[in-house]
């Protein structure tokens, strides 16, 4: 009986925040013109760019550095004019840093609007950054109903059902939909994939692997390294296997092609991002993470093109990986085919979405 009160004490404490942040966020938003005055200028349309959630650190290093005045040509002169603050209202780590980062954003000459559905009337693309990949299918079909090309920031969702429901939806609509962790586009982690070692015949990789409850395990924090694996091994994944204890997970994955690439996901004593490479002509480490920009960059060219520099086949094999890897988990680590989970997750997508009104 004292857990439950505890636990319906705890729900009332997180729906009086949320009020007291809606609440925040509304008087930022009367305030905004205020902020903004002397910042804000006259965006061109089609350079006019809205996010959907200020709950990740994400969404406000791409706005300081879009809206920066001092913006280099590579980010070709998108700027962020408007954003919809709301995210996930279960995460804590989320939900408490939505007042504060309206606040910033405001301040580097951003719009608040009180829904998707307003802001979509504002901008030209779009950065889907709400923390919570539960949230992103129904978010991600409001912007593909509109017309509009986003970017999904990881994960693309918290299930392969809903990352193929979204190709699903995207190929309906027609339109590119890029997702990646900026990991993907570490220096030498491309160089090893545009060729600098030849062919890639194995690779190790690791990073943290935080684990929220809400989704699968190495869907939260360790796709970071797993994008990382990918990126240097490429597709065509056939099994996953793994050792799994509180401290580290270790998976491994076997490739068609009998190569094989591990990935550990770490939870105790130092943490970073990094991994092998193993070719035919050399060995090298898939480099240190260095920040945004090279993601930045890589969106604005998607922006630009249309074309998304991560084929969506790739994308939606790294999310059958993660959730093999969960799948392995539940069975003691024992093997579990790609193709199995895929089989899956595509019928239960297209069930999902055959009640959508298009």
């Amino acid at each position: 009986m004292g857990l439950k009160i505890q636990t319906m004490k705890n729900q009332i404490k997180r729906r009086d925040f949320i009020k007291t942040a809606s609440a925040g966020v509304a008087g930022i938003g009367l305030m905004n013109s205020a902020y903004s005055r002397s910042f804000r200028k006259e965006v061109p349309e089609g350079l006019r760019v809205g996010i959907i959630g200020l709950d990740t650190s994400h969404a406000t290093a791409f706005t300081r550095t879009l809206n920066d005045p001092s913006a280099g040509p590579e980010f070709g002169g998108f700027r962020v004019t408007a954003a919809y603050p709301r995210g996930s209202s279960e995460i804590k780590s989320s939900y408490e840093r939505i007042p504060g980062y309206t606040e910033e954003v405001s301040k580097l000459g951003v719009e608040i609007t009180g829904s998707i559905d307003e802001l979509l009337l504002k901008c030209d693309k779009i950065l889907l950054e709400t923390n919570d990949g539960r949230l992103h299918l129904e978010q991600a079909l409001k912007v593909m109903k509109a017309g509009k090309v986003m970017f999904i920031d990881k994960p693309i969702a918290a299930s392969l059902t809903d990352t193929i429901a979204i190709f699903n939806a995207a190929a309906h609509y027609r339109l590119p939909i890029f997702s990646s962790s900026s990991l993907r586009f570490v220096t030498a982690a491309s160089e090893i994939r545009n060729g600098s070692i030849g062919r890639v015949l194995g690779a190790d990789t690791y990073s943290p692997a935080t684990i929220e409850r809400t989704h699968p395990d190495l869907f939260w924090y360790g796709i970071h390294g797993v994008e990382t694996l990918f990126t240097v091994m490429g597709t065509g994944c056939k099994s996953v296997s793994g050792i799994f204890t509180d401290d580290i997970d270790f998976v491994t994955g076997i490739w068609k092609d009998n190569r094989i690439g591990t990935f550990r996901g770490i939870r105790k004593g130092k943490t970073d991002y990094g991994g092998t490479a193993f070719g035919e002509k050399g060995i090298a480490t898939t480099g240190r993470y260095d920040g945004y920009n090279s993601l930045l960059a890589e969106i604005v060219k998607f922006f630009q093109t249309g074309v998304s520099p991560v084929p969506s086949e790739e994308t939606i094999e790294i999310f059958a990986f993660l959730t093999a890897a969960w799948e392995s988990k539940k069975l003691n680590g024992a093997p579990v085919l790609i193709d199995s989970v895929l089989k899956e997750a595509e019928h239960e997508a297209r069930a999902k979405l055959s009640g959508y009104a298009w």
